[in-house]
């Protein structure tokens, strides 16, 4: 019993080690422009309003918007997604992941739990919301409503659209519900547990969901302030882990969605 505990302990310190190297190197990525041919850019304010975004490179606009996207460029910015989806949400699902590593290793008995499937599950849920993510940018993009230079969008309309959407979506109890399953991991676990390798990427999985489900409208704030603005980027990464993780998080949700809204209206009003 003694070698499995010992075994266990091994395994944690490796899975922790694996995500830090994993977050570590999406957002390496992230900061080397993420194949999207460009350097990452640094705003605090909506990076697609004003005389950098609406007023900017029209012509570069025209020429992006001229034609359908081709197949490599969907799935370069297909990855970018999901690499920033690794490195934005892999911290605050951490402690989830290294308490299946320990407490599923437990329960089934073994030294081996299966982590590395319990995380697929979890990225795969991930990357279908960057399937979605990347489709909406597609979209916007023909339509010529996102600026090429600071990806996001230059309307003010849909910028505060898409502020006041998100500030409503904090303060909504569907938001209430799943970020509840985000804050308890071990009730998740004990709901949810199935044994073996496909029961570990099925509550991957499910966990991804509910988190893509407290989080996606978050994610779609970065089409206002610029879907490589590092620092927009950072500030949506320490929200979401305050959310999750600290006592008072739910509160946190409640005061950004109200900073949402408001933020809305200002970009409505002037």
């Amino acid at each position: 019993m003694a070698g499995v505990e010992g075994a266990l302990v091994r395994h944690q310190r490796l899975s922790l080690l694996a995500l830090a190297a994993l977050v570590l190197l999406a957002w390496g990525w992230l900061l080397l422009g993420a194949g999207m041919g460009m350097a990452p850019m640094a705003s605090l304010g909506p990076a697609g309003i004003g005389p950098a975004g609406a007023s900017g490179d029209m012509m570069a606009l025209m020429m992006l918007t001229a034609g359908p996207w081709t197949a490599g460029q969907f799935a370069v910015t297909l990855a970018m997604w999901w690499v920033m989806m690794v490195a934005m949400m892999l911290p605050s699902a951490a402690p989830t992941i290294l308490l299946y590593a320990r407490a599923v290793g437990h329960r089934e008995n073994s030294a081996r739990p299966a982590t590395a499937s319990f995380l697929l599950g979890y990225l795969l849920a991930w990357c279908l919301f960057s399937l979605a993510a990347t489709s909406a940018q597609w979209r916007l993009s023909v339509a010529a409503m996102l600026s090429p230079m600071a990806m996001a969008t230059p309307s003010r309309w849909l910028s505060a659209a898409i502020l006041i959407a998100a500030g409503a979506y904090q303060i909504s109890p569907l938001k209430d519900a799943c970020l509840r399953q985000c804050r308890n991991p071990a009730q998740f676990l004990s709901r949810h547990y199935r044994p073996g390798r496909a029961g570990a990427l099925r509550m991957g999985l499910i966990h991804g969901a509910w988190c893509v489900g407290c989080c996606w409208m978050l994610m779609a704030l970065l089409f206002v302030g610029g879907i490589m603005n590092l620092v927009w980027i950072a500030l949506l990464t320490l929200l979401v882990a305050m959310e999750k993780l600290l006592p008072w998080g739910r509160a946190t949700s409640v005061a950004a969605g109200i900073a949402c809204m408001a933020g809305g209206w200002v970009i409505l009003l002037h």
